[in-house]
């Protein structure tokens, strides 16, 4: 039996610790896994100390100088360190300078499409119906229709911004909605193309499409790819879901289509500078965050905090692939190609 590895686990949550000990405590040779509160920062790094591994979440922040200053805390003998990331996006890792620290790096490359689909599915009809005004009227007593007059997703045109598997698994289920389907993406996907998709040029969907919902990785050239001159090609009175990475959306520029009219609404289940605000219970607080907190003055805002993934399914997933990842790195320093970043 191989000896356990040593995983310091940031950001932990309760969810955390019963979904990674469940499926540890399941294996052969179970990890001794640490649960820690601290979100993984520059201030933190130091807590990194002593363990071979780090497992990381969306919001942990894993820059040049916290990558150098885990790679320097090492375990004795110069165990090549691994950064675990228990999600499927690694935009908070500086990959270049892991590589250069010789510190391995994985990822979740796919755990539940169906969690983040089914969850835009939901923004989507709590904004083209008004669920979010009409249930807080009825628990006022206001059985009133006025105002929450909305359309239906059949026959409207939704552009899908990014086809991967959750882009693949959004456009599945609005094809049994009866919508136009149109989609974007740097490589067709052939399965996209079968259930009916029209590829457009994005200038094209969002100047087409009524509902613009994005599932495209964050990459440097897809930073703010909704920006004020996006905005401006959309269709006037569009909506826009994003269920993907907070900054591939222009909080101010969105904010301006909003107040024009340009924008008719908008669903995020993720924010640019989410890391201050999401996972955390600030609820007696004064939100510090005027751009976030001018959007939640829009009735026709709907935010979730980085909800999408959150299923039983997604979390044992989660859990399955980021400790298959560790145990392969303990046994001979290989992971399977899709979950290695460096």
């Amino acid at each position: 039996m191989l000896p356990a590895m040593r995983v310091g686990v940031f950001s932990a949550k309760s969810y955390d610790r019963e979904h990674l000990a469940r499926v540890n405590h399941g294996l052969a040779a179970p990890h001794e896994l640490v649960f820690l509160e601290a979100r993984l920062t520059r201030e933190t790094a130091e807590l990194a100390a002593a363990f071979p591994a780090v497992c990381a979440f969306v919001n942990d922040l894993l820059d040049a100088g916290v990558l150098a200053a885990i790679a320097a805390t090492g375990t004795k003998g110069g165990v090549t360190r691994l950064v675990a990331l228990r999600c499927a996006g690694f935009n908070n890792v500086d990959v270049a300078a892991a590589r250069a620290l010789g510190v391995a790096v994985a990822r979740v490359p796919a755990y539940s499409p169906h969690a983040v689909a089914e969850h835009t599915l939901g923004l989507m009809l709590m904004l083209v119906r008004k669920l979010q005004r009409a249930t807080n009227r009825v628990r006022e007593g206001n059985f009133s229709l006025e105002g929450l007059l909305g359309f239906e997703i059949h026959g409207r045109a939704v552009g899908v911004v990014g086809t991967g598997q959750i882009g693949e698994t959004v456009l599945r289920l609005l094809s049994g909605f009866g919508a136009r389907l149109l989609a974007t993406d740097p490589t067709p996907n052939p399965a996209c193309v079968a259930l009916g998709a029209t590829y457009l040029p994005l200038p094209d969907l969002l100047s087409q499409a009524d509902i613009v919902t994005l599932h495209c990785p964050l990459t440097p050239a897809a930073r703010h790819l909704i920006d004020a001159a996006a905005l401006a090609r959309m269709k006037p009175g569009a909506i826009l879901v994003n269920t993907g990475r907070g900054a591939l959306v222009d909080a101010a520029a969105v904010i301006g289509g909003l107040k024009s009219g340009q924008l008719a609404g908008l669903a995020l289940d993720v924010y640019e500078e989410e890391e201050r605000l999401f996972f955390e219970d600030h609820s007696g607080e004064v939100l510090q965050d005027d751009v976030f907190a001018r959007l939640l003055t829009f009735p026709n805002v709907v935010i979730t905090g980085h909800q999408a993934f959150f299923t039983e399914e997604a979390l044992d997933a989660i859990a399955r692939t980021t400790l298959q990842n560790v145990t392969a790195f303990e046994r001979d320093g290989t992971m399977a190609a899709a979950a290695r970043v460096t």
